[in-house]
């Protein structure tokens, strides 16, 4: 694998509305889609979907830092999301709004968990949920006990990965977009992406456009 970690980050369009469904209508069309073709999203649409996810919405925001799309515990902002193109693997950085590279390999296929060999895999965007426990035990906000307790973490980061992706289920209803929230090669995915001992991979999901339309 060749890593990319010192590479130049790869700038996103600002996000801005493109139109789409209401919020109502978004409820109403929110399901899951695993039949997704390889379609690339245009630029613009992914800065929004990644936005969406966990983008920011407001300066500052509690506890002094910066407010995301995505609530979470003491406003740690644990739960990284890797994007998993054809180009390579990216960390989104939400408070710049870019991608920063972390490898060029196509790991799309790792984002699938031996258990579902019978899915093709073409979605062009994996999103890839990643714990950062030290987020937890050092972060800036409300010093609850919980946050040094492994069992309790589990539940805050488990929580918060819910959180985001429900945000790409709406976000991709309201466009017209196919999305599906997985298991993944955990094992494998920890050793492309050069992960450290306190980040864990949790799920991956999968965006893009539905197959045959």
């Amino acid at each position: 694998m060749v890593t990319t970690r010192d590479a130049a980050p790869l700038e996103l369009l600002a996000p801005r509305p493109m139109g789409g469904s209401s919020v109502f209508h978004a409820f109403e069309n929110r399901r899951t889609r695993r039949e997704i073709s390889d379609r690339a999203l245009p630029p613009q649409l992914l800065s929004n979907l990644l936005w969406a996810a966990c983008g920011v919405n407001r300066r500052p925001g509690p506890f002094g830092g910066v407010g995301l799309t995505a609530a979470s515990a003491s406003n740690s902002q644990e739960v990284e999301l890797f994007v998993a193109l054809p180009s390579g693997v990216y960390v989104f950085e939400a408070r710049r709004h870019y991608l920063l590279p972390v490898a060029s390999d196509d790991v799309r296929t790792l984002t699938i968990s031996h258990g579902q060999t019978n899915v093709t895999m073409r979605a062009p965007v994996q999103l890839i949920y990643v714990a950062d426990v030290q987020r937890l035990t050092h972060t800036t906000g409300f010093q609850e006990p919980g946050l040094q307790d492994p069992e309790v973490q589990k539940a805050y980061y488990f929580v918060d990965t819910g959180l985001i992706a429900g945000n790409v289920y709406l976000f991709a209803a309201s466009q017209g977009l196919a999305a599906w929230f997985h298991n993944c090669d955990k094992v494998a995915l920890s050793q492309k992406l050069s992960l450290r001992p306190e980040q864990r991979v949790l799920f991956a999901q999968s965006v893009g456009y539905p197959e045959g339309e």
